[in-house]
């Protein structure tokens, strides 16, 4: 099974919105997940990225792979 961390889309359209989440690379984008582990807002100015970093670093000791957007994002505000 692999495990990825990655986005799920919420919101309106032309608004998204997202929660960082937990689940099997087979699920679809917006479908089942493990457990939500943060937010992502990139309509606001500056965009707002909140997380719990020990979850992260939890999941990550335990094989998970971010998707590079979710890395980069990680890296950005230094979870990573």
């Amino acid at each position: 099974m692999a495990v990825k961390i990655r986005l799920r889309r919420m919101g309106a359209k032309k608004a998204p919105f997202y929660r960082v989440v937990v689940a099997d690379s087979r699920y679809p984008r917006d479908g089942r997940f493990i457990e939500e582990i943060g937010t992502y807002n990139p309509m606001t100015d500056p965009s707002e990225f909140k997380v719990d970093a020990d979850k992260v670093q939890a999941w990550i000791k335990n094989g998970a792979q971010p998707t590079d957007t979710v890395k980069a994002l990680l890296k950005k505000h230094g979870v990573l």
